[in-house]
């Protein structure tokens, strides 16, 4: 037996948010409201022509009226196919109520639905992002220069800079939203090019610093806006979906315009959630947020690694890309470095201990010799003292038995663990905008 035929095309009208009736959501239906205002507008010449104002009230009324009708008929009737299954979702709250407590269960819930569970890319895909030799220039100023570097699928990557290291244009060049000065780059498997930029964009999504949501619709209206502009057919699924990931859903029906900043911040990344990407360029996305609500939004790029989306992170927080990444890139116009946090500690620092004492040692040259594996050593304060070593599992127990023999009371000894500041710090020698004239 076959499937009936239903409607799968965008509606021509949309019932509204707020307030009664219908409003137009393709240009079918703008084209439709057009005839029907050109209609009305008649009506009125001819009453007013014919001095019978009352006929032409009527007759305003009975268009509008007949306008309605037809775009309730049209609402949802465009084109028709096969029924397609749709998950089931749960019907949101109509009224204002209080944000729920924050909670991962609805991130995972957003990764779980999506095709392949939580399923982490194979090894052996290609990379996500090809990046080689690329320069923008505009005019004078170059906003970044001869960068190259490699993102493997599935991967969260951090793009650390300055204000004006040209992160952010990095993001948009990648985007296709700007074109390149010269070099190449593939991005989700497709060169970027100027004729491949529609295929690209139905691959990735980005979200910038500023949201740009449309204050006087609401959340909702603002997801459906955009959703129609990804050209996607019954959104409402994935929007309920992107909503509980952020924690918004029962804000769903609120205006943009009275959200906190922070709040916009999360619709913005619940629209960068609608199209189901493979590479999400978040551009500062916690920029704004209060620790709870950060703290949601690590969780969910948590979750879209372990689903196998890859994560382009800008941010200037350096503790959340230490938290969050598994390799950082420092720029500054040129790639100062790339790769994993530990590895840029090592190839930037040398290792150390750090020894704390009671009071200061009589004879510090006496404990701290190549004896006991320590190459040099230095004190920041009488009681301080920080030991250049080549493998601390090695010295530790010998400084430790060297200090013991010498009668110190030892209060504490570790290895010296230096931040990402520190690196960050030590590649970043300049300012670029207060250096431009």
């Amino acid at each position: 037996m076959k499937t009936p035929p239903r409607s799968t095309g965008a509606p021509w009208f949309a019932k509204r948010q707020m307030g009664f009736g219908f409003r137009p959501a393709t240009w079918q239906g703008w084209a439709v409201t057009v005839v029907a205002l050109l209609l009305a507008i008649a009506v009125v010449i001819v009453s007013r022509s014919t001095k019978v104002g009352l006929v032409g009230l009527v007759g305003v009324v009975v268009v509008l009226a007949v306008y309605q009708l037809v775009a309730a008929l049209l609402a949802g009737r465009i084109r028709t196919g096969p029924v397609q299954p749709q998950p089931e979702v749960s019907d949101r709250p109509a009224r204002h109520t209080a944000v729920a407590p924050p909670s991962v269960a609805p991130v995972t819930a957003y990764v779980a639905s999506r095709p392949g569970g939580n399923t982490p890319s194979s090894t052996a895909d290609p990379p996500a992002l090809e990046v080689s030799h690329l320069t923008k220039r505009f005019g004078e100023r170059t906003a970044f220069e001869d960068v190259s570097f490699t993102i493997a699928s599935g991967e969260v990557f951090g793009f650390l800079g300055p204000n004006g290291a040209g992160k952010t244009t990095m993001v948009r060049t990648l985007g296709t939203l700007i074109a390149p000065t010269s070099g190449t780059a593939v991005v989700a498997g497709i060169p970027l090019t100027p004729d491949n930029g529609t295929e690209i964009r139905q691959r990735i999504s980005i979200m910038p610093e500023n949201p740009g949501l449309y204050l006087r619709l609401t959340v909702i209206e603002n997801l459906e806006l955009f959703a129609g502009l990804y050209g996607l057919h019954d959104p409402r699924p994935r929007i309920d979906r992107a909503l509980e990931a952020v924690n918004l859903g029962p804000r769903g029906r609120d205006l943009c315009g009275s959200l906190s900043k922070g709040l916009r911040q999360r619709v913005g990344l619940s629209r960068a959630l609608l199209s189901d990407p493979e590479i999400m360029f978040l551009d500062e996305p916690t920029s704004g947020l209060d620790p709870v609500a950060a703290r949601e939004v690590h969780d969910l790029i948590n979750d879209l690694r372990r689903r196998g989306v890859t994560v382009f992170l800008t941010t200037h927080r350096l503790e959340e890309a230490e938290r969050l990444c598994d390799r950082v890139a420092i720029l500054n116009t040129r790639l100062r470095s790339v790769g994993r946090t530990e590895e840029l500690r090592e190839s930037l620092f040398s290792r150390a201990l750090v020894v704390e004492t009671a009071t200061p040692l009589d004879a510090p040259d006496g404990v701290f010799n190549p004896s006991t594996g320590v190459d040099g050593w230095r004190s920041d304060d009488p009681t301080h003292y920080v030991l250049t070593i080549a493998e601390p599992r090695a010295a530790a127990p010998a400084v430790t038995r060297a200090l013991v023999a010498a009668g110190a009371d030892v209060i504490s000894i570790g290895e010296a663990r230096h931040s990402l500041e520190d690196v960050y710090l030590e590649l970043i020698d300049e300012d670029p905008e207060a250096a431009r004239p």
